[in-house]
């Protein structure tokens, strides 16, 4: 038992990884301003969403938008994936970037960068984002499933699905992961990024509750007036297809399996790299507990990468 936790703890204890060298933009008062009005009316300002945050929860978002999920991007995405391919004139397919948190951090790397979402709203602040810091990126209003025939012909080092595959129906995923490989250049990198892991026990992403992502979807459509989370577990309470819809886009998580139906057997699937490897952060975000469950995990699939047994799938996949 000792030497089982002391190979744990070895393999998985946080060390900071060497950082590479970045190029940061400053945004001065003016601009940062700017941002915040296009933030605000493009995205935070919509519909009823500002009426369902508190005033803290209000300004936490801005702040989030602004600086902190950058800092997150800047300081560890990005030195993630450079570890793996230098970004420098790397030639990215960002499906789901958002308002352009993340596609700035790469473009700060000299990446070039093509971003995707279904959010036209998010489209007008990351449009606004890059402009004001002063960096080009194509952006482009297209869903995951529609990548192909929008980018004939062009090939990808990195195609990066950020946040975005839980908020994805199953044949919505298998559709856009089998064309995302195809676009990929031969030694290209498939990475997936902030997406919750199915198998986890715990699900911290959408209903706050052990065993949800293992429920069926109307189980956990009807199971989601225990959250804790009050904008969530007040919002479904009659089942019909347009809400089981709305529901599935709060997230549901994903796992190996779709991996193996889209891409290639299990055995053939080249993890290179995981976030949590790559920080050895695993015993910091999971404890002695956690990591007997991902052995666990493991134990039941030898070719289980332990990319797929975290509490996300924050992993990189070469073609």
């Amino acid at each position: 038992m000792k030497r089982v936790l002391k190979k744990l703890l070895k393999d998985n204890f946080f060390t900071a990884p060497k950082k590479m060298q970045q190029k940061h933009t400053t945004f001065s008062k003016e601009q940062l301003e700017e941002l915040t009005k296009s933030l605000k009316e493009n995205y935070l300002d919509r519909g009823n969403t500002k009426s369902r945050l508190s005033t803290a929860e209000y300004n936490q978002a801005v702040s989030g938008q602004l600086f902190d999920r950058l800092y997150y991007n800047r300081n560890r995405i990005a030195p993630w994936l450079h570890h793996v391919k230098n970004l420098n004139g790397a030639n990215i397919l960002e499906i789901g970037c958002g308002t352009g948190i993340s596609t700035l951090a790469l473009s700060e790397q000299g990446a070039k960068v093509v971003g995707v979402d279904v959010d036209a709203g998010a489209l007008e602040v990351a449009k606004d984002r890059m402009r004001i810091a002063g960096y080009e990126a194509e952006l482009h209003h297209v869903n995951g499933e529609e990548i192909e025939e929008n980018f004939k012909d062009r090939k990808f080092d990195f195609i990066i699905y950020y946040a975005v595959l839980e908020h994805m129906t199953v044949s919505e995923r298998l559709e856009s992961l089998q064309q995302a490989w195809r676009m990929l250049s031969s030694g290209g990198y498939l990475a997936i990024i902030e997406t919750p892991n199915r198998l986890w026990y715990y699900d911290s992403h959408t209903a706050a509750l052990p065993f949800y992502d293992w429920l069926p979807d109307d189980l956990a459509y009807y199971y989601s007036k225990f959250s804790s989370r009050k904008n969530f577990k007040d919002s479904y309470r009659k089942i019909d297809d347009e809400n089981m819809m709305k529901f599935k886009r709060w997230g549901r998580g994903a796992s190996y399996h779709e991996f193996e139906v889209a891409i290639a057997p299990l055995k053939e699937i080249n993890i290179v790299s995981s976030l949590m490897k790559f920080e050895k952060s695993a015993f910091l975000k999971v404890g002695f507990k956690g990591l007997r469950y991902i052995k666990f995990l493991k134990s039941m699939n030898k070719n289980l990468n332990s990319g797929f047994c975290y509490p996300y799938l924050d992993i990189v996949i070469k073609k």
